[in-house]
């Protein structure tokens, strides 16, 4: 799951990034209203965590372009305004979440889980393939209901895999699954990846097959 952070303070930024990466999500920050409305309007996130003081576009003008596009992305915002009027307009402009500074990290992150969550209604929370179960929100593994222990990109290259299993993935978009805005990582760093992936998920007919010229594909064969 992919997250965009909103925040012109670097020192809580780089806290926000460092923790939402250690949960497993690929986060993608920026620190000024203008930069948020152009990376919203190219990119789709399954959660938005949203500073309302801003230089260049506040946080309501990026929040009600986001909504005027159609939006549904989760939004939560994150402030040090705690006005019951700020509040009020935020929630009834389209934030799905309200949360004032200073907070604690625990709160932060059940209230990300939630927003997530939420936005996950609809569809099936977990994805099967044979006998492994993956749970996206709580970013959890188990194959015959033994928990698998995986890094956080591991964790994301096998929900994309998972989720478009039985069809091929290139390594460009395991890359931008993985990878923030402002990191690069090789094709060789993908492969080592997908083998350390191999070793620890691929028993009871669960694969990874690689497709030459074109990527990766993973598949379930059950034998009898």
């Amino acid at each position: 799951m992919r997250i965009a952070i909103v925040e012109d303070d670097i020192v809580l930024a780089d806290g926000l990034t460092a923790s939402m990466k250690q949960s497993g999500y690929a986060v993608d920050w920026v620190s000024n209203g203008s930069d948020a409305d152009a990376l919203l309007s190219a990119q789709i996130y399954d959660l938005l965590i949203l500073d309302l003081g801003l230089p260049g576009l506040d946080g309501f003008q990026v929040l009600e372009r986001l909504r005027k596009r159609n939006s549904q992305t989760p939004v939560l915002i994150l402030t040090a305004r705690d006005a019951s009027e700020d509040r009020v307009k935020g929630l009834d402009m389209g934030a799905d979440d309200y949360l004032t500074k200073p907070f604690g990290l625990p709160e932060l992150e059940a209230r990300v889980r939630a927003l997530l969550r939420r936005g996950q209604c609809g569809s099936v929370n977990s994805i099967f393939l044979g006998p492994l179960k993956f749970d996206p929100i709580g970013l959890r593994v188990e194959i015959n209901s033994d928990f698998i222990e995986l890094s956080a990109r591991e964790l994301r290259i096998l929900e994309l895999l998972l989720r478009r299993q039985g069809r091929v993935v290139s390594k460009e978009q395991l890359r931008q699954t993985v990878c923030g805005i402002e990191e690069e990582l090789s094709d060789n760093a993908i492969e080592v990846y997908v083998h350390r992936l191999r070793k620890k998920i691929e028993i009871n007919g669960i694969f990874i097959r690689t497709i030459r010229g074109l990527g990766y594909l993973m598949d379930y064969s059950h034998e009898e």
